[in-house]
């Protein structure tokens, strides 16, 4: 079986699923489909996909799979992300990574040592 296109050879846009058949019954159902986000990747960009699930999604693997540099393996994610039409956040510093943790974490202290009720507690970790 080769695999289904999804862009048009001539010009390039999308292409949609008209004639859907079932090779056991015959049946056969006609229509306009659209396909799902990730058919609509680059082989390419599909082969990643499929690494990066199997890598549970962990993207020093994939460097090390792939056999290319961590910068670049976060390159190609973020062209994934894109082409699945959403924006690439950026990271929180890890300084400010930090803070929040131990801000958590003297939350809870608090909370454990009985100097706060769970309700103040609650209430001071939803701020953040």
């Amino acid at each position: 079986m080769y695999q289904v296109p999804s862009v048009c050879p001539i010009c390039g846009d999308k292409l949609s699923v008209t004639r859907l058949a079932c090779p056991s019954c015959d049946t056969t159902i006609d229509g306009h489909y659209m396909f799902s986000r990730l058919e609509q990747l680059s082989p390419e960009q599909r082969s990643f996909v499929e690494l990066f699930v199997a890598c549970e999604g962990k993207l020093s693997w994939l460097a090390h799979e792939l056999k290319i540099s961590y910068p670049t393996v976060r390159g190609r994610l973020e062209e994934v992300i894109r082409a699945l039409g959403y924006e690439v956040r950026e990271a929180p510093p890890a300084e400010e990574e930090q803070r929040s943790a131990g801000q958590r974490q003297a939350i809870l202290d608090d909370l454990a040592a009985g100097k706060i009720e769970p309700a103040e507690a609650i209430r001071k970790l939803q701020k953040m």
